[in-house]
């Protein structure tokens, strides 16, 4: 089959591999398109230490089932999946816990050792795999995944009907969020992005105000919640300062694991100001798929860019550039 390998950091490229089978347990997937992220970014410079090279990039995507072992009843040959990438070891402490995404032994379809769906076909655990509707639009399978992570966060917020929230970052995970916030019972939801060309779509989909800075926004107590989708020390630090007394700042974006942000644990102590942070995805994505299909999300709105997998290294190049949001690479075979 046709993949994206890369060989080694900063080498990647689109060979010829074996076709995945199915082992005990597990399942074969067609790829119908996959979506990028900012992991993909770390996988393909090597600085995500899970991950094992060579290996097939691409842990958000869907497809349908074409090869299924014979232990597996939970799957049959022609379902339409969206697929969890965790692989958890379910022995460790944390995972003993039942806090499997802080796994000590974590990995992760297309981020660890296991090859992902930057490709025509990929092996899955049945367990992993979610059916979804056969008339859903196939492209939009690959959003459940970042949609679970954003489901994910919402669960590490003490959630109250008419709160008010802050979000930095109006890219795909702040939409994200922005769109389950105003689902929610939030009473105004707020966003901060440098983009001004973003705008017009985070008001289309959720926001009440979009601005390039807080400091143009009236709330003179401050926000219930502040989330961070960018990852950006300068937007984190900012974010804080935000919080009304007795408020939540939720940590979702991903910094580098080298920065430092500067706030006053006086405040934090004074104004019982909660700080927690969201990693992955945990017992959240099959809300994530129910959530998708009820048609809370707009998914089309999302989708902004689609490349053949030939086009992997222009698809990355969009992805940095910040063009559109959600960027796909699909196999020939789902054109």
């Amino acid at each position: 089959m046709k993949a994206v390998v890369i060989e080694e950091p900063h080498r990647v490229g689109v060979k010829r591999i074996d076709d995945p089978t199915p082992g005990p347990g597990e399942v074969v997937v067609k790829v119908e398109a996959c979506g990028i992220c900012g992991t993909d970014i770390h996988v393909l410079e090597g600085d995500f230490a899970p991950t094992r090279y060579p290996i097939v990039p691409g842990h958000e995507f869907c497809g349908e089932a074409v090869a299924v072992s014979p232990d597996v009843s939970s799957v049959r040959v022609g379902d339409f999946l969206a697929v969890d990438p965790s692989l958890f070891c379910g022995r460790c402490y944390f995972c003993q816990l039942g806090r499997a995404n802080l796994c000590e032994n974590f990995n992760a379809l297309g981020v660890g050792a296991a090859f992902g769906a930057c490709a025509e076909y990929v092996g899955v655990p049945s367990k992993n795999a979610y059916s979804l509707p056969d008339d859903l639009p196939r492209r939009w399978g690959t959003l459940v995944e970042p949609l679970s992570c954003a489901v994910h966060g919402f669960d590490q917020i003490d959630l109250r009907l008419a709160s008010s929230y802050l979000i930095y970052g109006a890219g795909t995970m702040g939409l994200m969020l922005a769109q389950l916030a105003a689902q929610t019972g939030g009473k105004t939801v707020d966003m901060v992005d440098i983009n001004p060309g973003r705008f017009d779509l985070a008001k289309r989909l959720a926001a009440d105000r979009v601005a390039a800075s807080a400091d143009e926004l009236e709330e003179p107590r401050g926000w219930d919640v502040v989330m961070d989708a960018t990852g950006a020390v300068p937007a984190i630090e900012d974010g804080l300062r935000r919080v009304k007394k007795g408020g939540t700042f939720l940590v979702f974006g991903v910094a580098s694991a080298e920065a430092t942000a500067r706030f006053s644990p006086f405040r934090v102590y004074n104004e019982e100001i909660k700080i927690v942070g969201s990693m992955a995805v945990l017992h959240s994505f099959e809300r994530a798929r129910d959530l998708l299909v009820k048609g809370v999300i707009d998914c089309d709105a999302m989708l902004t860019h689609r490349f053949p997998l030939d086009d992997y290294t222009t698809a990355i190049d969009t992805f940095r550039q910040g063009a559109g949001l959600k960027v796909q690479v699909f196999p020939d075979t789902a054109a």
